[in-house]
């Protein structure tokens, strides 16, 4: 009976393996992550004893894949993606050039072909969103600028990923595949004409215009109705049914339809369902699906590696290793700094792409499957991804401590992040009066946003800090002052002329930052007033203690405002009646 319930089986065994070997990689203080992958390669065909079913847990996966993306749209909006596409696109483009030529000139020396080449460059240079989310989850890091930035760098990945998985077919027999699928295609197929390259890229594009179309005009009315109206009959069941219901259909409708990838289309589903009042609670209600499943990837990762890789071809795994981990970490740091972002920045995002995930997986199959790739090939792929996913922990890890030695040792890294002044021009033509008793307004977020325009609107003149490069672009195109960089830098507030300030206002909720901006802002400008945001009541208790000027405390305020218009109803309302 039981050889007959191979799902259950597949299911009950991985999430045991797991969990038992999950448990022994935090006792021995690596994450779980490398417990999950372990897990896989116990239980899959490469080892002996117990062989679960691949192909149902890469099933399986895939729900994880879509359900996890799924939540990360539930956080993340358009404004969010804007917001980073001046170096999200650009970046990833530029990585996955470079990163595929490295791994072009690898297998070049290995003696393959142009064709094998290109899918095993193109396999090592795709970041997998998976492992990226649950490492910015565990530190913290998924609703920060440098999260946003991240998730926004391997979304371009992923997109260009789709492109490449429906042009690699039309071009098996143009780069000398030999397998059937290549075989079924033309072996060069003309650049133009009823069959040509051109053609199917003109209708990628169609397909993924239309997908984005649809989502953003359709999906945004229809989700958000469609969630509310099942919260309306007051079913906690139903509309758990409804969340991941959404998640899972609509990522394989995207699929079938437009031909994205499941993770691209769920991860819109969650972004339109965003604009629903429910979000929040829809976010609640699939978290435990979304865990669960995540774990089924790794554990389904691990399943497709050969661990006898490992030791019949050290040097080749080695070198593999070192593209994945050190070459894409280098290439990023390298591109995020010339972009002139901060440092810490451009370490985050170069940790968060030094792995490869399920795109990889993806083009790896197609390429030995169309004849370009060799099965060996495929093996170093998966090999790379085993080790890189288990070390991406240390990579993160050592952030900080390479942020410190970088900016000691390395003068033209600082250069490089140090921005320049944009109004020292302004002040040499004739703006000195502008920037003189001005407000210097720090974050322009939803917060930030309302007070710049409360300023603008009564002609208060003021300068802009903030991280998001493309945010202080837009300001500046509109002929607002502004300056890009961390506030809490001495350089970058002296660079708002705070010295001749009338009014520092922080606008960001972080305590740490606003103490060291308000510090920094006192020594340059001794008479400054200050005004302050925070999240917490302790820290609004500690920054008065500090006599850090004005602070707001959200909840506090919101209670002022309900209180005051209670108030003005019931006055409005005249005496109640007896």
């Amino acid at each position: 009976m039981h050889a007959e319930l191979t799902l259950v089986t597949t299911i009950a065994v991985a999430l045991g393996a797991a969990l038992l070997l999950g448990f022994l990689a935090l006792r021995l203080k690596l994450p779980a992550i490398v417990g999950y992958l372990v897990a896989g390669v116990l239980i899959g065909p490469a080892t002996p004893g117990f062989v679960a079913d691949v192909g149902l847990a890469q099933q399986l996966s895939e729900i994880g894949v879509m359900l996890l993306m799924f939540g990360v749209g539930l956080h993340f909006s358009l404004d969010d993606l804007k917001e980073v596409r001046g170096i999200a696109l650009p970046g990833a483009i530029g990585k996955i050039v470079l990163a595929t030529l490295l791994g072009m000139a690898a297998a070049r020396f290995w003696g393959w072909s142009t064709g094998a080449g290109l899918v095993f460059g193109l396999a090592l240079s795709v970041a997998s969103t998976v492992v990226l989310l649950r490492a910015l989850e565990d530190r913290g890091l998924l609703e920060s600028l440098n999260g946003r930035i991240a998730i926004g760098w391997l979304l371009v990945e992923d997109l260009i990923m789709v492109l490449v998985l429906v042009l690699l077919p039309a071009l098996g027999g143009f780069l000398g595949g030999g397998g059937p699928a290549a075989q079924a295609s033309p072996p060069a197929a003309p650049l133009f004409g009823s069959n040509s390259l051109a053609l199917q890229l003109l209708l990628t594009f169609l397909q993924l215009a239309i997908f984005v179309v649809v989502m953003l005009v359709g999906g945004r009315r229809l989700f958000p109705w469609l969630l509310w109206q099942v919260a309306k009959t007051g079913s906690r069941e139903l509309f758990t049914l409804c969340v991941i219901a959404a998640a899972v259909g609509i990522a394989y409708a995207s699929s079938a339809i437009f031909g994205v990838s499941f993770a691209l289309g769920a991860f819109f589903a969650g972004m339109m369902l965003r604009e629903s009042a429910l979000a929040h609670r829809a976010a609640e209600e699939s978290l435990p699906f979304r865990d669960a499943f995540s774990v089924l990837f790794f554990v389904a990762v691990g399943m497709l590696i050969d661990p006898a890789i490992l030791v019949r071809e050290p040097l080749r795994v080695t070198v593999v290793v070192a593209i994945i981990v050190a070459g894409k970490f280098v290439i990023a740091l390298a591109l995020v700094l010339l972009f002139r972002y901060p440092l810490n920045t451009a370490l985050t995002i170069a940790a968060s792409g030094a792995q490869i995930g399920e795109f990889s997986f993806i083009l790896a199959g197609m390429g030995v499957g169309l004849g370009l790739l060799p099965a060996e090939g495929q093996s170093l792929i998966l090999a790379g991804a085993l080790v890189s996913i288990g070390v991406n922990h240390l990579v993160f890890a050592l952030i900080e401590p390479t942020q410190r030695w970088v900016r000691r040792s390395s003068a033209l890294a600082n250069a490089l992040e140090r921005p320049v002044d944009p109004l020292a021009d302004r002040r040499r033509q004739g703006g000195e009066k502008e920037l003189t008793g001005h407000v210097v307004l720090v974050g322009y977020g939803r917060v930030g946003r309302r007070i710049g325009e409360a300023l603008a609107a009564r002609g208060t003149h003021f300068v802009v800090a903030d991280r998001n490069r493309e945010i202080v672009e837009d300001l500046r195109a509109l002929g607002f002052h502004a300056v890009s960089g961390d506030a809490s830098d001495p350089v970058v507030m002296a660079q708002t002329h705070v010295m001749r300030a009338r009014l520092l206002v922080i606008a960001s909720p972080d305590a740490f930052a606003s103490r060291k901006m308000i510090e920094i802002a006192r020594i340059l400008n001794p008479a400054i007033d200050t005004v302050v945001r925070t999240h917490s009541e302790e820290e609004a208790e500690l920054l008065r203690q500090e006599r850090a000027g004005r602070v707001f405390f959200g909840e506090h305020e919101l209670a002022l405002g309900m209180t005051g218009h209670v108030v003005e109803r019931l006055t409005a309302a005249g005496p109640a009646r007896a």
